[in-house]
């Protein structure tokens, strides 16, 4: 069997090794695991995001002791299996997309070894998501891939072997693109393009005319929570409440986005903005997510009863993490950034 390196390229042996194990000993090294996997606490995901290759989607996270996970549902979705099938991890001794009987010939160590689940929170939820070191993915399709040289695959199995042929390819390239990036600097002007494909997809060229986009219960509740006297039907603000709005609203929506609303609708000579920021943003993407923006802080503000409640929902509701666009790996294409 091959089995990978730890510079990304597959190296030949571990199915060696893995035929030296013998049933009770890959079964003594599984209870072990799970017996260990849920003494440890939670932990929090700091940096989440996705990696689509060739239509296949992985989510995948850091999470905050460094920690680089991808989310199970993710790997039973990509073989074809039931992601609902997810929270069974915490009973079994194999993961879901690893348990069937005639894989195990093609399970090295040093997959074992790194099948313990990892329970975490993804930012802005309170239920725990289960993951595993993102190490393990091409080994599991290693399996699969060898499984199926063998002849051991059973036809309902097929298919899972050919997206594992897909992600091998996929995750070849991702890891020597990524080498090439670090090792030239390029990553600096990656990150350039994407914020620039960030600001195409929510700042429009030209502005909309003006429609009414923040409720009057914004207002009220903005108001009750600080302790104003609230005047319905008028449209005069206090200044503070432009700050709320960008720090509530605007700055939750992708890094850059206000800045670049600052560019296009600077102040005049006034002190004034000609025109509101949501009349620069774009129709689908950019009004989209300043509705829901709205809609979700108008919600908490709702249910709080002081400014502090608020604050610590709204904390814990935007804990600080910004929009990232999926990185899109064609095996045919080179590897670039969705929209």
């Amino acid at each position: 069997m091959t089995q990978q390196a730890s510079n990304g390229i597959p190296s030949v042996g571990g199915h060696a090794r893995a035929t030296a194990l013998s049933p009770e000993e890959r079964s003594q090294i599984g209870r072990l695991a799970a017996e260990a996997r849920w003494g440890t606490r939670v932990l929090d995901a700091t940096h989440v995001g996705s990696i689509i290759i060739s239509g296949l989607t992985i989510e995948c996270g850091v999470l905050e002791d460094g920690t680089r996970v991808i989310n199970q549902g993710t790997i039973l979705a990509v073989l074809g299996r039931e992601p609902k099938r997810g929270r069974q991890a915490v009973t079994e001794y194999r993961p879901p997309f690893i348990s069937a009987g005639n894989l195990m010939p093609f399970v090295t160590r040093e997959l074992i070894e790194l099948w313990d689940p990892i329970e975490y929170r993804q930012p802005g939820h309170t239920l725990r998501s289960i993951g595993y070191k993102a190490e393990i993915l091409p080994m599991i399709c290693e399996v699969y891939l060898e499984a199926r040289a063998s002849g051991a695959l059973l036809t309902s199995q097929l298919g899972a072997a050919a997206a594992a042929e897909v992600l091998v390819r996929g995750l070849a390239r991702v890891g020597i693109t990524a080498l090439v990036d670090e090792a030239t600097g390029y990553q600096e002007v990656r990150a350039r393009q994407e914020l620039q494909m960030i600001l195409e997809a929510y700042v429009a060229a030209e502005f909309r005319p003006w429609v009414k986009c923040f409720p009057d219960e914004f207002f009220e509740q903005i108001y009750r929570l600080q302790g104003w006297d609230y005047r319905p039907g008028t449209s005069k603000r206090s200044p503070y409440i432009g700050k709320l709005i960008n720090h509530y609203i605007y700055e939750q929506l992708p890094v850059g986005v206000l800045d670049e609303l600052r560019r296009v609708n600077p102040l005049s000579e006034s002190g004034q903005r000609r025109r509101k920021h949501h009349q620069h943003l774009t129709a689908t993407t950019g009004n989209q997510h300043l509705d829901r923006q709205i809609a979700t802080v108008t919600t908490l503000m709702r249910i709080a009863s002081s400014e502090a409640e608020f604050e610590s929902l709204f904390e814990r509701a935007f804990p600080g993490l910004q929009p990232r666009l999926p990185l899109v790996v064609d095996v045919d294409q080179p590897a670039v950034l969705a929209v």
